[in-house]
Order: structure tokens, then sequence, then C-alpha cells
């Protein structure tokens, strides 16, 4: 009797096809998905709308079949590309004890190293004369991969100082986000193309790209003959100048770091650029021979949807499972998950003192600032202070777990970091850089009001009405 072709024998055994999974309803998972999260996850199913356009076609009819199939195709681009982990999340071992780094390294992918320097700046008076100083004494490349370079006084002050290295001989590769960055202006281009700098644009909306259009670099990186790095909250435009001493100038946190975690953050550009151009970028210009140039220990952690998996969110929601005594995190754009809340009110039920600060009425995006209202009940019944900063955009992403683990990065505490950019953070493994971390939070949470349960409840009920439409997009906020 002939052998049936191996591709259309049966292999598996229908009782075998999940017999040996994970018998996951025996375990509690962090955070259960609520009704009116089960309706929006509904409403914005994109396969329901394609079944209703089609039977809208069979019927005859034909406006209702267009609309609904133009809507299943958004709910098909805005459907995020991973989700959050439930289980697993169990605190079983704090940031001090010898499993916490292999775990997190092993789980994210990214390794942590010795011998880095890490410096932390406040606000653009300092990150920014510190940038432009590194790039006037760069020797061969400078790469930059960013979201944000606008017109204006400090993007004119940035592409004279690329433009002049160049002439000089240094290779300048710029990469920058085709949506954030859409407004940088004729003039700094012009100055770029006189001066020789290459520059590409990441993920412009094209037809036949249409696909991804909603997968932005999200990314703030310069980086300066692959030795030393910048990275954390800020782009290029003026809004970052000053010292956040109004609301036209925001407080924000910037980072240089040099050692080996400057590395991945120039894979991160150099896969991008090789995405966006075609080239590859090799030699010793851009990935030098990597010396030691502290005592830190640190991993720069680098996250993209095109992975399937969100390494950002899995390094924050295991440093949350691994509080002991404090954790502070501050992030304009606060809207966590179902999972999210679940970990950060059991962290506050086992003893940790949890702070969260977060942007108050200058928050420049209201989608975000409705939702993350919207979520704040369940984490003020549990008696988790959240810190509103009143006096400017607050625009800094950091955390600090138990004074010994820290983070700066590019990443918002959002679905939209976690599951559609292009992002990356710097983690550090230190207890005194930590304490400048945390010394720096509590100066912040001085100016800061504290939202209450009370004043929670009373809120109107025209903005409790605006919750619930902004929550359709809590996902792209």
């Amino acid at each position: 009797m002939p052998r049936r072709h191996r591709l259309t024998r049966r292999t598996v055994p229908r009782k075998w096809r999940t017999r040996l999974a994970p018998k996951l309803e025996d375990l509690k998972p962090k955070g259960r998905a609520g009704l009116w999260l089960r309706i929006r996850r509904t409403v914005l199913s994109w396969w329901i709308w394609a079944l209703v356009a089609i039977v809208s076609t069979t019927i005859d009819h034909w406006w209702w079949a267009a609309l609904s199939g133009l809507w299943a195709f958004i709910c098909f681009l805005l459907t995020p590309s991973e989700r959050a982990p439930q289980y697993g999340l169990d605190h079983e071992f704090g940031v001090d004890d010898p499993r916490f780094l292999p775990t997190i390294s092993g789980i994210t992918g990214a390794g942590v190293t010795a011998g880095n320097a890490v410096v932390i700046y406040n606000n653009g008076d300092e990150f920014y004369p510190a940038m432009l100083d590194a790039i006037g004494r760069a020797e061969r490349s400078i790469t930059i991969e960013g979201y944000i370079f606008w017109a204006g006084e400090i993007g004119l002050e940035f592409a004279h100082a690329l433009a002049e290295q160049r002439q000089s001989g240094v290779v300048v590769k710029i990469l920058l986000d085709a949506v954030g960055s859409a407004t940088i202006g004729s003039e700094i281009l012009e100055i770029f193309e006189r001066g020789g700098c290459q520059l590409a644009w990441y993920n412009p909306v094209r037809w036949y790209s249409i696909g991804r259009f909603n997968h932005r670099t999200h990314r703030k990186s310069l980086i300066i003959d692959g030795r030393i790095g910048f990275t954390g909250g800020a782009g290029i435009a003026d809004h970052w100048k000053g010292h956040a001493q109004d609301p036209d100038h925001w407080r924000e946190i910037h980072a240089r770091i040099e050692g080996p975690c400057v590395v991945p953050l120039q894979t991160g550009f150099a896969d991008n650029w090789v995405q966006s151009t075609c080239e590859l970028i090799a030699g010793d210009a851009f990935f030098p021979e990597v010396r030691p140039a502290g005592q830190l220990q640190a991993m720069t952690i680098m996250s993209s949807p095109e992975t399937g998996a969100s390494n950002v969110r899995t390094m924050h929601y295991l440093s949350i499972a691994s509080a002991r005594t404090s954790l502070f995190i501050a992030n304009p754009y606060f809207v966590p998950d179902a999972t999210a809340i679940a970990q950060l009110i059991e962290a506050k039920r086992r003893g940790v003192d949890v702070r969260i600060m977060t942007s108050g009425r200058h928050n420049d995006n209201r989608v975000a600032r409705l939702n993350s209202t919207r979520l704040l009940g369940p984490l003020l019944r549990a008696g988790i202070e959240i810190l509103e900063y009143n006096r400017t955009m607050l625009h800094q992403k950091t955390m600090v777990v138990d004074g010994l683990w820290a983070t700066i990065g590019t990443t918002n505490f959002d679905s939209r970091s976690f599951a559609h950019n292009e992002e990356n953070n710097v983690c550090v493994y230190d207890r005194v850089w930590a304490q400048r971390l945390h010394d720096i939070f509590l100066e912040d949470a001085r100016v800061c009001d504290h939202a209450t349960l009370e004043s929670w409840q009373r809120r109107g009920i025209s903005n409790r009405y605006l919750e619930v439409a902004a929550s359709f997009l809590e996902e792209q906020a």
C-alpha cells in the first residue's frame, strides 16, 4: 500500500492537541477581563465586522457592507500584535535575590553587563548641552533614531552641529519616524542636505505598507562613535528646553550611557536602518571594541512589535512582581491594563510602598489622560498613592524598585508603547545610582497634587462620558 505524503498525514491525534498544555485553569490570572473590556473587544473585533460586511453584501445592503468593511479594516490595523501575560507573575523573589537578574535577562533577551557608566540629566538645560558637546567631539560616526525632531531653535542648533561634523568627515546617519517628525520643516532638511548628512524615514505611510502604519519608532537615541549613547524621554524640540519652569517647558529626564550597554542601542538603530534603507552598517566606526567605562551593572532592553512580544512590558511586570519594599513609577501616560492593575494592587497588599506619578492637567494627550483617570479607582481604593504633576507636562519614564533596581527609557506605561512602538530602556542594578533616581522622584513629588478616592468619585458626569468614549482608544493612546 503506498505511503501517504507526510504533509497529508495527521501527525498529531486530536486528543493530544491540548492534552499536554499548561493547566492554566488551575492558576489564578493577574487581571481578569471585566464586562466593559469584553464589550470593547467585541466592538473592535475586525472579524465580526468582516462577517457583517459579507452578510450585508449577500442581502444587497451595499452601504452597510461598505461601512462595516471599512470598520473591519480599521480594527484590523489597530489590533495589538501581542497580549499582556497573565500567568507566571507571582511574587517569588525580590530584586535583591540572586535569581532576579538571570531571570529578567533571560526573559527579555537583554544581557546584564558590568563596566557601565550612566549619568542622569534633569531637563533640557542639562541634557541638550551634553548631547551637543558629545556631537562636537565625535570622531567617526553619529547615529540618531528618534520619534520627534521638530522645527525650532534647538532643532536648528542640532542640525548645524550634525552638518558641521559631517563636513569634518564624521559619518552622520539619522532615522526619524515619518509621523512623529513630520513637522521637522524644510530649513532643517536643507541644512542636512548641504552638510551631506544621511536621513531616512521610519515606516512612512504608503498604500503598500498600510498594514504597518500603526507601528512607530518611539525610541530616542543618539550614539557617538558606537561608544557613548544618550536616551530617555526627550526628543529634539523647543518644549524640552529650559528647566520645567512653566507649562511651555516640559519636565524631563535623559541619560548618558557609556560602556557595553551602548551596543544594544546601536544594534536597534542598525536593525531599523537596514529595514528602512536596505543598507547594513558595519565596522568599528559603528561597533568598536567595547571597553569598560564605569562600575555599574546595567542592561539595555530593546522592544519591538515585530517580535510579537514586548520586552519592556515584561521588564516592568516582572519588576513589579519582585518589589518588596518600594515601587516608584513616574510616567506621563499611565494607562495600565488589567494585569498591571492587579499586580500593583497585589504589591500594595504585601506591604510595598507603591507611588505612581503622572502628568496632570498639562497632559498633551487628552485621550491618555481620560483613560488614566478612568482606571485610577481600584488603585486608589487599594491605598496606592497617585501623584499628579501640575507645574508643567511631566514626560520622564522612570521606575525605581526597592532602591536597588531602576530604569530610564522611552517607554510609556500604556498599550501603545508596549504593543505598537519600537522602544528602549536602560536598567541599572546599583543601590547608589537607584537612590539618585529615588531622590529625584521625591523632589518632584513635593510639587505634585495627590489624587484621592473622594475626588475621583466626585468627577462630573460629562467627564465620565468622555472617559467611556476614550476607552475605545485605550490601546492607541
